[in-house]
């Protein structure tokens, strides 16, 4: 089993708009949470949460520890973060039970190749996430799935075609697609410019009986 990454957090008494200068001094603050437990203030070194949600996900369990003590599993719930710099500004960690079934948001990731983008198509991902429901330990981080499948433009690729870990159910739509290639407008973009020339040329044959035109005689 892979190890889990790991956080040490502070238990905090600031609250309200005190929190900024837990900011300026590098703090993140937070919140952690769970079913049957009271909601515990905590602040996070801010640089090494930075690090850690460069690599885990909503799906991720992450072994938080309070001030040394006992390492706790816990989701990065959610993450409120500053509208301009997109720093965090606060997080909420939810405190899981390893033997209650969790409903978490996981990324959708391709591999291979899509033939049919040789062919001029674009490549699209309607879905790039879907929901899972599965004991914590069982959470995939996330889905992969292969495109080699689509060497046309009537080939789709849907939940029902990704492959699940045992011990996990998607909570999504199996016919709901997650990637295709669209065709190319060419047959627009030929008919536009058949249209440009043939007003092209009617502007030229006009221009030359204007200019074979003879003045009347009065």
């Amino acid at each position: 089993m892979a190890t889990r990454p790991a956080l040490a957090a502070e238990r905090r008494t600031v609250t309200g708009k005190a929190v900024s200068r837990l900011r300026k001094d590098g703090r993140l603050p937070g919140v952690v949470y769970g079913h049957g437990t009271d909601s515990e203030p905590v602040t996070i070194d801010a640089h090494e949460f930075e690090q850690l949600r460069k690599h885990a996900g909503a799906s991720t369990l992450v072994d938080l520890k309070v001030e040394g003590g006992k390492a706790r599993p816990v989701l990065i719930s959610s993450i409120q973060v500053h509208p301009v710099n997109r720093r965090p500004l606060h997080v909420d960690l939810f405190a899981v039970r390893m033997t209650e079934e969790l409903t978490v948001e996981v990324q959708l990731v391709s591999t291979g190749l899509a033939a049919a983008v040789e062919n001029g198509g674009t490549l699209v991902h309607p879905t790039s996430s879907v929901k899972v429901r599965a004991l914590p330990a069982n959470l995939p981080d996330s889905l992969s799935y292969d495109l080699s499948p689509l060497v046309d433009f009537d080939t789709t690729i849907t939940v029902a075609d990704l492959i699940v870990p045992e011990g996990v159910t998607i909570q999504a739509d199996p016919a709901e697609v997650i990637a295709r290639v669209l065709a190319p407008r060419v047959e627009e973009a030929v008919v536009v410019e058949e249209g440009e020339a043939a007003a092209e040329g009617a502007e030229s044959a006009g221009a030359e009986a204007v200019e074979g035109e003879t003045p009347a005689e009065g």
